[in-house]
C-alpha cells in the first residue's frame, strides 16, 4: 500500500526515508510545511522519480551520489540533474531500476558524466576508449554498459537496438581480451591464428544484459608451424581470453563445440569439418544456425562457417531431425523445477525458447532452398520467414510482438541485481517493481501489476498456440522429406524431378507448374513452398499428372482466396489430405472444382464426421426454406448435399469411416434430400390435406447406400376425407413428379435418379398409389420378388402415419406367417440363376464384377433375404432392412454356420468398399473390378498402399469363399 505520507503521489513508498531524503537534510526538493515541491526544478525531479522503476531507491542512490562525489563535485551532480533534462532521465532510469548499478556508480562517482549529452548515441563498443589492460577493459566495458542500459530505459533505444548494442558490446569485449592476452604470448602470432566464433544470442545479435557468451574457438597453425604446437598455442590464448572476459564482464562459455566440454578446446578447420560430418547430432546443426565470426581472425572464422554451410542445410534432410529438435523442445521444458514452470519466461512453455525453437526449425526445413531465411537472428529470421510466405503475416507479427515484450522483461528482471534470472518473481512488492520498470502504471481499471499479468498472459497463450501450430505442422515432416535440390522449383531442376517422379507428360506438368509459382507474388512464394511436397504426394498415386491437373484447377478457382494457401501451409493435414484425395479421386476432385468453400473441411477431423440423418433434415430443410421459388429451393438443398458428399468421401477416403458407416452417412444425405425437396413439392397439397409419404426401397431402404446408388423409391398417399379418388391421384402424381424434375435438373453435383421401378407393376404401373390400392394389389397380384423387395422397405420422407402403415402392410407381404412355400423357395432360386446367367453385362468378368459376380453383393444379398423370408416371422430379430444385421441374427439364431457367415460378411463388406471406391476413383458408376491398369493400382493404394496384384489376388480369394458358402447357405 502507498504511504500516508506527502511523497506517496509521486510513487514513494517509504515515507519516512523518502521525507528525509527529499528534506532540509538531503536534496531540497519537497517544503514539508507548504506541502509542495520547493522549486520548479524540484518538481521536475519529483515527476521523473515517479517514472523510476523504484521511486525509493533512485532518490536513495541519488542522495548517495551526492555524497560520495564530495562537496563541489556533489554540488555538480545536483545542479546537472536538475537543470539537465536528458541526464535526469537517464540518471534517474538507472538508479531507479538497478540496485547494483547505482552501488557501482556510487563506488565510482565520476562514470555519471557518461550519460551527460550527445556522447549517449554513440555506437557500442571501445574506439575512444583505452582497453589495452585488464583493469582499463573492465572499467570501459561498465561505462559502455551504463550508456546501453540508460538509453533503454529512456525509450532512445528499443529491445532490437539495445540487443544489438549489447552484443557489439560483447564482440568488443572478446576482440580485446583476445588482444591483451595475445600481448602476453606475441611469440605465438608466429605459431597459429585464432577465430572466435559467436555462437547463441551473442551469435543471433541479440545478448541480453548478464548472459554466458557462448563461443567455438577455431584455430590454424601459420608459418608451418607444427598442428599441435598450433593448437597448445592457441587453447592458451583462449583459456587466457575467457579468464579475462570473466573477470570483466561475464563468462565465456565454450560447451558448444564439438563433444562439448570434454572435447578440445581449440579445433582446425578440418577437424571441425570431420566432427560434424560424422558425430554431430541434429541440435549441434541448430545451434550452428546462429554461428558469427566475432572476434580475433574474422577471415578464418568466415572460411570455417562457408565450409559448414552445406552440412548445417542439408541437416534437415535427416530422417529423425524433426522430431529431435521437438523431443529438444520437450526435454528443455521438463528440466525446470516445476515450482518455476508457469513464471519462465525463457525456457517455460510460452517462453522465448518457444519462438526461437519454432523459427529455427522452420529455418531448418526451409533454408535449404531459400537462403533469405539464412540468418542468426531470431527477429530477422522471422521477418524472412514472414515474407517469404512460410509463416502467415499475422501469425508472425504475433510472434515479433511476443519475442520483443519477452525479452523486454527478461532485460528488466536482469538489470535489478545484474544477475542471470528469467522467472517473474511471485512476490508482491518485486512484481510492482517489475511492472513499474516496464512502464506500467495503475490506473482507473487496474492496477500496474495486473495490467502487467494481462499482456504477459496474453503473449504467452499466443506464444505456446503458435509454438504448437509452427513447431507440429505436419507439411514441415513432409518438406524435410524432399531433398534440398528438389525444393529448388527451377525449369531444369523441376524437369528432371517431374520425370524421375513418374510424370506421363512432364512438359504439361512443368506449365502448370509454372503457372502456379510464377511471379514474385506471396500467392507464388507459398506455391513454391507447397509443390515440392505435392508434388511427391502425387507421385504416389498411379497418375501423378491427373493429382497436378486437379490441384491447378482448384488452386485457379481459390488462388486469390486469402484462406486458401494459409489453410494449406498453417492448418494441420490439410496440403498432404488434399494431394491424396485429388491425385486418386475423380469424384472428390469435380466436387471440390464445384465447391471450393468444402476444403475447409480438411482442416478439422471432427469436421469429417458425418453429420446425422437429424442434423441432415434440419440443415437441408432451412437451406430450402431460404428461398421462395422451388428451383432455386432445391439447388439450394442440392448444394448441401454436395458438401455432404465432399464430406462423406474424404472421410472415406482417408479412413475415417468403415463400408457400412459410409451406407448409413449417404443414405442419411438422400433421406434429407427428399424430405427437403418433398417439403417443397408437397405444399400445396398438404394445403389441401393430402397425406403422401416417400418409402426408401433397395440400397436406400437398407441405409445401404453406395456413391452411384439411385434413390430406390415408393410412393404412397392418403387421401383427405371427401376428396376424390382421381383429384387426390392426380395431386399425388404431381407431388411426385415435381420431385423427380426438380432432382433430375442439370447441376454440378453427382446426380440423384428417384428410382420408383420396384413399385407394383413395374414401369407399366402407376407412379403414384393410395394405401388402399397398394393393400388391394399385394392382396392380389404380388409375386415373390416383390415381397423380397418389401425386406428393406422403410419410411424415409413425408407423412408418418401413413409410412407406418404402409410398412405394417409389408410386414405381412415379407414376413408371411409359415414363411414361405416350397414354390416360392424355388422361385426364388429360379429367379437367382436368371440374375446370375443374363443380368451381368456383356464382356463384364464375373469373377470381379461387384454387385452380380461370384461372391460379390447379389450373392450374399439374396442369401440373406431368403432366410429373412423363411424366418422373419418365428425370429424377431431378422426382421431389419440391413444386410449384416440381418445375417447376424440368423448366425445367431443357429440359421447359418458361422464360418459360412464371416465369409458372406467379409464378402459384402469387400465387394461393397470396392464399388465405393471404383467410383470415387474413376468419378462414375462402376460394378466392375479391373485387373491391371491405374484404376486398380488406386483402389490398391487407398487400401494400404498394398501392390495391385496382391490386392486382387485377396479379392479373389473373399470373393471365392463368400460364393462357396452362398451355394451351402442358399441351395439348402
Amino acid at each position: 500500500m502507498p504511504p500516508a505520507g506527502h511523497l506517496a503521489r509521486f510513487g514513494f513508498t517509504d515515507d519516512a526515508r523518502s521525507s528525509a531524503l527529499a528534506g532540509p537534510e538531503g536534496l531540497r526538493l519537497w517544503d514539508a510545511e507548504a506541502r509542495r515541491p520547493v522549486d520548479d526544478d524540484a518538481a521536475t525531479l519529483l515527476d521523473t522519480l515517479y517514472f523510476a522503476a523504484d521511486p525509493d531507491l533512485a532518490l536513495f542512490q541519488l542522495h548517495r551520489l551526492i555524497e560520495a562525489a564530495g562537496a563541489a563535485a556533489g554540488d555538480e551532480v545536483r545542479e546537472a540533474v536538475l537543470t539537465d533534462r536528458s541526464l535526469r532521465q537517464r540518471l534517474i532510469g538507472v538508479l531507479g531500476v538497478s540496485a547494483t548499478l547505482g552501488d557501482l556508480l556510487v563506488a565510482n562517482p565520476d562514470e555519471w558524466k557518461e550519460l551527460l549529452g550527445e556522447q549517449n548515441k554513440r555506437p557500442a563498443g571501445f574506439t575512444t576508449r583505452d582497453v589495452s589492460t585488464v583493469p582499463s577493459l573492465r572499467s570501459s566495458y561498465r561505462r559502455e554498459l551504463l550508456r546501453i542500459v540508460a538509453a533503454d530505459l529512456t525509450g532512445a533505444a528499443d529491445v532490437d537496438v539495445t540487443m544489438r548494442r549489447l552484443t557489439e558490446l560483447a564482440d568488443a569485449t572478446l576482440a580485446a581480451a583476445l588482444a591483451i592476452v595475445q600481448v602476453e604470448h606475441p611469440s605465438f602470432a608466429d605459431v597459429c591464428t585464432v577465430s572466435v566464433v559467436a555462437m547463441g544470442k551473442c551469435g543471433g545479435r541479440e545478448l541480453n544484459y548478464v548472459s554466458d557468451v557462448d563461443v567455438v574457438f577455431v584455430c590454424e597453425p601459420v608459418g608451418g608451424a607444427d598442428v599441435e604446437v598450433a593448437m597448445r598455442a592457441g587453447s592458451t590464448l583462449a583459456s587466457g581470453m575467457m579468464e579475462i572476459c570473466g573477470f570483466v564482464a561475464w563468462p565465456v562459455d565454450a560447451a558448444l563445440r564439438p563433444e562439448g566440454s570434454r572435447g578440445a578446446l581449440v579445433r582446425t578447420v578440418a577437424s571441425h569439418l570431420a566432427y560434424y560430418r560424422k558425430w554431430a547430432k541434429t541440435w549441434e546443426f541448430q545451434a550452428l544456425l546462429k554461428a558469427r565470426p566475432a572476434a580475433g581472425d574474422l577471415e578464418l572464422g568466415a572460411r570455417w562457417l562457408a565450409e559448414l554451410q552445406p552440412l548445417i542445410w542439408s541437416a534437415a534432410e535427416r530422417p529423425e531431425a524433426v522430431d529431435e529438435v521437438r523431443a529438444m523442445r520437450r526435454r528443455i521444458i521438463e528440466q525446470i523445477p516445476r515450482s518455476e514452470l508457469d513464471r519462465e519466461i525463457k525456457r517455460g512453455p510460452g517462453g522465448l525458447r518457444d519462438i526461437e525453437f519454432a523459427v529455427q526449425l522452420l529455418q531448418l526445413v526451409h533454408g535449404r532452398a531459400d537462403e533469405s531465411l539464412r540468418t542468426p537472428t531470431t527477429i530477422a529470421g522471422l521477418r524472412a520467414l514472414i515474407e517469404g510466405g512460410y509463416v502467415g503475416l499475422a501469425d508472425g507479427e504475433a510472434l515479433l510482438r511476443a519475442y520483443r515484450f519477452l525479452r523486454t522483461v527478461e532485460h528488466r528482471l536482469q538489470l535489478q541485481r545484474l544477475r542471470r534470472t528469467h522467472t517473474v518473481p511471485d512476490d508482491p512488492a518485486a512484481l510492482r517493481w517489475l511492472a513499474h520498470a516496464l512502464g506500467y502504471r495503475p490506473n482507473a481499471a487496474r492496477d500496474a501489476v495486473e495490467s502487467f499479468r494481462a499482456d504477459w498472459v496474453r503473449h504467452a497463450q499466443e506464444v505456446r498456440r503458435l509454438h504448437a501450430k509452427l513447431l507440429y505442422r505436419p507439411l514441415l515432416e513432409a518438406v524435410a522429406r524432399v531433398p534440398s535440390e528438389q525444393l529448388r522449383l527451377t525449369a531444369t531442376a523441376a524437369k528432371a524431378r517431374l520425370e524421375l517422379l513418374g510424370f506421363a507428360d512432364p512438359a504439361g506438368a512443368l506449365r502448370h507448374i509454372e503457372a502456379l509459382t510464377g511471379g514474385v507474388s506471396r500467392t507464388a512464394a507459398i506455391q513454391r513452398q507447397l509443390l515440392p511436397v505435392l508434388l511427391s504426394e502425387f507421385a504416389d498415386a498411379p497418375e501423378p499428372d491427373r493429382g497436378l491437373l486437379a490441384y491447378r484447377q482448384v488452386s485457379d478457382k481459390l488462388g486469390n482466396t486469402p484462406w486458401y494457401l494459409r489453410l494449406l501451409r498453417d492448418e494441420g493435414p490439410v496440403a498432404l489430405r488434399l494431394a491424396r484425395l485429388l491425385a486418386l479421386s475423380r469424384y472428390v476432385t469435380e466436387l471440390l472444382v464445384h465447391d471450393p468453400e468444402a476444403l475447409r473441411l480438411l482442416a478439422d477431423d471432427a469436421e469429417l464426421v458425418p453429420r446425422t440423418a437429424a442434423q441432415l433434415a434440419t440443415q437441408f430443410a432451412a437451406a430450402a426454406a431460404r428461398h421462395d421459388h422451388p428451383e432455386t429451393a432445391i439447388n439450394a438443398v442440392r448444394a448441401s448435399r454436395r458438401r455432404e458428399l465432399f464430406r462423406i468421401a474424404c472421410a472415406d477416403l482417408l479412413g475415417f469411416l468403415d463400408v457400412s458407416a459410409v451406407g448409413v452417412a449417404l443414405s442419411a444425405v438422400i433421406d434429407a434430400t427428399l424430405r427437403a425437396t418433398l417439403g417443397v413439392t408437397s405444399a400445396p397439397a398438404a394445403d389441401r390435406g393430402l397425406e403422401f409419404a416417400i418409402i426408401g426401397m433397395g440400397r436406400l431402404g437398407g441405409e445401404e447406400t453406395s456413391y452411384p446408388s439411385d434413390a430406390d423409391v415408393l410412393f404412397v398417399y392418403e387421401p383427405p376425407p371427401g376428396m376424390a379418388d382421381d383429384a387426390a391421384s392426380g395431386l399425388a402424381l404431381t407431388v411426385a413428379e415435381d420431385l423427380r424434375r426438380l432432382l433430375a435438373r442439370p447441376a454440378p453435383d453427382p446426380p440423384l435418379g428417384v428410382d420408383a421401378d420396384l413399385r407394383p407393376e413395374g414401369r407399366q404401373g402407376p407412379l403414384v398409389r393410395s394405401l388402399f390400392a397398394y393393400q388391394q394389389y399385394y392382396a392380389r397380384w404380388s409375386k415373390v420378388w416383390e415381397a423380397q423387395a418389401l425386406l428393406r422397405a422403410r419410411h424415409v420422407a413425408g407423412s408418418a402415419g401413413v409410412g407406418e402403415r404402409f410398412l405394417e402392410l409389408a410386414d405381412t407381404m415379407r414376413f408371411p406367417d409359415g414363411g414361405l412355400t416350397r414354390d416360392q423357395i424355388h422361385e426364388i432360386r429360379r429367379l437367382k440363376a436368371r440374375v446370375d446367367s443374363e443380368r451381368l453385362p456383356r464382356g463384364a468378368d464375373p469373377t470381379t464384377h461387384t454387385k452380380l459376380g461370384r461372391g460379390g453383393l447379389a450373392d450374399v444379398e439374396w442369401t440373406v433375404q431368403l432366410l429373412q423370408l423363411l424366418h422373419g416371422r418365428t425370429v424377431p430379430a431378422l426382421r431389419t432392412t440391413r444386410t449384416l444385421d440381418a445375417l447376424a441374427a440368423a448366425t445367431d439364431a443357429g440359421l447359418v454356420d458361422p464360418a459360412d457367415a464371416a465369409a458372406l460378411r467379409a464378402a459384402w463388406e469387400q465387394a461393397s468398399h470396392v464399388r465405393n471406391l471404383l467410383t470415387l476413383v474413376r468419378g462414375r458408376a462402376t460394378d466392375q473390378l479391373p485387373r491391371q491398369g491405374p484404376d486398380l493400382a488406386a483402389v490398391a493404394r487407398i487400401l494400404g498402399g498394398v501392390e495391385p496384384q496382391e490386392f486382387l489376388d485377396e479379392y479373389l480369394r473373399v470373393a471365392r469363399r463368400g460364393r462357396q458358402a452362398v451355394e451351402r447357405v442358399f441351395a439348402t
